[in-house]
C-alpha cells in the first residue's frame, strides 16, 4: 500500500476515536457525524469519557450512526446533541441479550442507550435526539411473537440518575418504550417530542405500534415532565410501582391509551406504592385513523388481580400495594373511548383471588371535551381493598347525543362529586 494512502488511513482512524478537544482546563469536546455509513460509535464515547465528567460535549447537527450498546456516565456535564443518535436496525442483533443493557428490573426490559450520572443537563435544542428506526421492528413484529423482555430495546434509559435534566429532546419512530425513569430521583425532563407512526402503507388504519410508550417511570422520586407531546400507540405516561412525586404537566396524547397507573402488583413479593402525582394541562386527542386507530382512555389505573399466573416478564400478580394522593386537573378530551378507568384483574381469571392492591385520595377536576361511548366513569374497585376518597370537580364530558351516561362505581368508600349516582342512567349535572 502507498504511503499516502497509509497516512490517510491512520487519520481516519484517529478522527474515529479521538473527538476533537480543546485545552483540558476547559473541558469541552465537539463532534461531528463521520458520514453515510460509517460507524459513529467509537467518537461519540471517546467524547462522553473525555468530557463526561466536568465538562461539555457538544454534537454537531446530523445523523450519527449507532451500532452498539451505550453508557453514558455523566457528571457535573453538559451535552448539546443537536443531531440524532440513529441506533441501527438491525433486530437480530438487539434481540440478542448480550447486545443490550438489562438495568430496567419490571418485565425485564432491554435497552441500548442508558444514562447515569448526577448533575447533568443534555439539551437537544429540538433538532436532536434520538432515532430509534422503528418501523421496520414494527413491520417485524407484526408476524412475530411480542413479550414484555424480549429484548425491544427503550430507546432512552435514565437509571440510577440524580439530578438531570431532559431539555428540548425528540425521539423519532422508537421501536418499544421511547423513555425509562428508573431508580432515578430529581429529574426534570423539560421538552419532549415522541412520533411512533407507521409509515407503511400496507398496515394503514391499524395499530402496529403497541408498546411505543412515552415514558415508564419505576422505583424512581421527583420525576417532572413538562411539555411533551406524543404520538404513540401505547400509554401516553405509565406510572409504575414505586413511583412518587411525579408531576406532569401541558402534555399532548395523540393516540393510544391515554396515561396509565400501573401496571401494578405484579411481582408477588414486591409491594408497590404510587403516592404524590400530579397531572394537569392534559390534551388526549384521536388523529388521523389511517396513522393511529386507537384513542382509548384519558387516564387510567391497572392492577394484576390477587392470584399468581405465570411468572414476569409476560404473567404474574398477587402482590399487595398502594395507589394514593393522585391528582388529575384540566384534562381535555378528544373523542376518547372512555374517558376514567379504574380495574383491578389485569392478566387474571373469573375465579382468581381479587387484588389487594389499594386506591385512595383520588382527585379528578376540570374536566372536559368528548367520549365515543356512553361511559363516563368506569371504577372497579377490588373487593378485597376497596377504593376510598374519589373527588369529582367540574367533570363534564359530553357523550353522543341520544344516549344516557352510564357510572360504574364499584367497591367505593367515599365518592364526591358526581350529582347521579354510579350504577344508575343519568347525565351528571
Amino acid at each position: 500500500m502507498a504511503l499516502s494512502k497509509l497516512v490517510a488511513l491512520a487519520l481516519g482512524i484517529l478522527l474515529v476515536a479521538t473527538p476533537q478537544c480543546t485545552a483540558a482546563e476547559e473541558k469541552t469536546c465537539t463532534l461531528h457525524p463521520l458520514g453515510p455509513g460509517v460507524d459513529d460509535t467509537d467518537q461519540v464515547e471517546a467524547a462522553i469519557a473525555a468530557c463526561g465528567h466536568n465538562g461539555t460535549t457538544v454534537f454537531g447537527e446530523g445523523s450519527y450512526n449507532i451500532t452498539r450498546k451505550m453508557m453514558w456516565n455523566l457528571q457535573n456535564a453538559t451535552v448539546d446533541l443537536h443531531g440524532f443518535l440513529s441506533f441501527n436496525p438491525d433486530i437480530q442483533f438487539w434481540l440478542n441479550p448480550a447486545n443490550t443493557f438489562r438495568v430496567v428490573f419490571i418485565q425485564s426490559q432491554a435497552s441500548w442507550f442508558v444514562v447515569t450520572g448526577s448533575d447533568f443537563v443534555i439539551d437537544a435544542h429540538n433538532t436532536g435526539g434520538i432515532q430509534g428506526n422503528g418501523q421496520p421492528w414494527w413491520t417485524f413484529f407484526t408476524s412475530h411473537t411480542r413479550e414484555d423482555g424480549d429484548g425491544r430495546p427503550i430507546s432512552l434509559t435514565l437509571w440510577q440518575a440524580v439530578r438531570g435534566v431532559i431539555r428540548n429532546f425528540r425521539i423519532e419512530s422508537p421501536p418499544f418504550w421511547s423513555n425509562t425513569a428508573a431508580e432515578s430521583q430529581d429529574i426534570l425532563y423539560d421538552g419532549m417530542f415522541v412520533n411512533a407512526s407507521n409509515t407503511n402503507p400496507s398496515f394503514a388504519g391499524q395499530n402496529i405500534v403497541p408498546n411505543t410508550d412515552g415514558i415508564n417511570t419505576y422505583r424512581s422520586d421527583k420525576i417532572t415532565l413538562l411539555n411533551w407531546d406524543i404520538t404513540c400507540g401505547d400509554d401516553c405516561l405509565a406510572i409504575k410501582g414505586n413511583s412518587s412525586n411525579i408531576i406532569a404537566r401541558n402534555v399532548t396524547c395523540r393516540g393510544g391509551n391515554g396515561i396509565a397507573f400501573g401496571s401494578l402488583g405484579q411481582y408477588a413479593n414486591m409491594s408497590d406504592l404510587v403516592e404524590n402525582v400530579l397531572l394537569e394541562d392534559l390534551l388526549m386527542t384521536r388523529i388521523d385513523s389511517s396513522v393511529q386507530p386507537n384513542m382509548q382512555n384519558g387516564v387510567y389505573f391497572k392492577t394484576w388481580d390477587g392470584s399468581i399466573n405465570g411468572v414476569p416478564p409476560t404473567g404474574g400478580g398477587g402482590a399487595s400495594g398502594m395507589v394514593r394522593n393522585v391528582t388529575t386537573r384540566n384534562v381535555r378530551l378528544d373523542r376518547v373511548n372512555l374517558p376514567l378507568h379504574i380495574y383491578q384483574t389485569n392478566g387474571g381469571h373469573s375465579a382468581d383471588a381479587p387484588s389487594t392492591l389499594n386506591f385512595s385520595d383520588l382527585n379528578f377536576i376540570d374536566w372536559s371535551g368528548t367520549a365515543l361511548t356512553s361511559t363516563l366513569v368506569d371504577i372497579e374497585c377490588s373487593p378485597a381493598a376497596g377504593c376510598r376518597n374519589i373527588t369529582f370537580q367540574d367533570y363534564d364530558v359530553a357523550i353522543p347525543v341520544n344516549q344516557d351516561a352510564r357510572l360504574i362505581c364499584q367497591n367505593v368508600d367515599g365518592l364526591t362529586g358526581l350529582d347521579v349516582p354510579c350504577n344508575a342512567t343519568g347525565r351528571p349535572a
